[in-house]
């Protein structure tokens, strides 16, 4: 190839994102230099943490991209040119990578590392239920919300990215398991997962009482990536000493000027609770043994992922809008298409 395709921010988003936001654009090839690799592209995870980064504003844990800017998520790639000591080409890449159908990396890219990749795992798996997804499952419950068999789990968008592989591991260690959905169709698919009771909150007359229904003893553990309502409502409905991970506050993401309040936050007090932000790359020491855990999972049988997913760079905007419009189940994921880059 003499050029390379990305897809750059064309415009910052007003509210939800549209396609138009982004723009497929060519650039000449990267060429690399001592201690680069270049690694062409064959997976990319869509994120909602992203919506963040599309704000021209300090509100996020990274720095926002640039109007013309490449986007960028945690991606999978094969390493097909190295200036870099511990790196050869052949060799299988994961970390924040570029948008894009090659993409330079170097030491300092965040999370970049190797990946052994299994012959009877699809490549697009090592950005969803064997990356950041199901790892993020399996160390939340395990590190942040100490879940053990018996408890009670609640755990918000259940049939998300991370949400169905956290149901499924609440389940195999012996918790039962209240999945908070939106919509019918995620409520069959959670009760399918497993779920003992399912909360559908756009068809609740009130969350806070669907959640009291499902679970009237009250809940050990609440696994939240939305906020807003959802956990003001969760907060009156938790034991005390109940623990809440936090690792998404989605409900306020598409207007981060304007988050949504909380109002039962005395409860935190009232029941002793424990609230904790949770970001996957602060807890790198136990990511090995939460992958090992999801690929017995997935051979074993008690664990299945379902992916949402779109094939070519050309729908990589598409199918992100699709993705912060609440239209995806299980992981939104784009695989690269090969011949488009040969």
């Amino acid at each position: 190839m003499s050029t390379n395709r990305k897809v750059v921010l064309a415009s910052r988003p007003e509210g939800a994102p549209v396609p138009a936001n982004f723009r497929l654009e060519r650039a000449p090839m990267p060429v690399i230099a001592e201690g680069e690799i270049l690694v062409r592209m064959r997976a990319i995870s869509m994120e909602p943490a992203i919506r963040g980064w599309l704000d021209d504003n300090d509100k996020n844990y990274f720095e926002p991209i640039a109007i013309g800017g490449t986007m960028r998520a945690l991606s999978m790639g094969q390493v097909v040119e190295s200036r870099l000591d511990g790196y050869a080409p052949g060799d299988f890449v994961r970390g924040l990578f570029g948008w894009e159908d090659y993409t330079v990396a170097n030491a300092d890219t965040v999370l970049l590392q190797k990946i052994d990749v299994s012959p009877d795992m699809p490549i697009t798996y090592y950005v969803g239920v064997l990356g950041g997804s199901g790892q993020t499952a399996i160390v939340g419950l395990d590190r942040i919300g100490r879940a053990k068999a018996g408890d009670t789990v609640a755990i918000s968008a259940a049939v998300g990215a991370v949400g169905h592989v956290a149901v499924q591991y609440a389940r195999h260690i012996g918790c039962r398991v209240v999945g908070v959905v939106g919509g019918p169709e995620k409520a069959r698919v959670a009760r399918e997962l497993g779920c003992d009771a399912v909360v559908d909150y756009k068809s609740a007359a009130s969350m806070e009482a669907a959640i009291r229904e499902a679970a009237p003893e009250g809940i050990d553990v609440y696994f939240d990536g939305v906020g807003g309502e959802m956990l003001d409502a969760m907060l009156n409905n938790m034991k005390t000493f109940g623990r809440v991970i936090c690792c998404g506050m989605i409900a306020g993401y598409n207007d981060s000027d304007n988050p949504p309040p909380l109002y039962n936050a005395w409860q935190i007090v009232a029941r002793e609770l424990e609230l904790k932000g949770f970001l996957l790359y602060s807890y790198a020491e136990f990511v090995p043994a939460a992958l090992a855990t999801c690929i017995d999972g997935l051979r074993d049988g008690w664990l299945r992922t379902i992916e949402h997913k779109r094939i070519g760079l050309a729908h990589a905007g598409a199918l992100f809008c699709e993705l912060m419009s609440g239209r995806t189940l299980g992981k939104a994921v784009l695989e690269m298409d090969l011949s488009e880059a040969d």
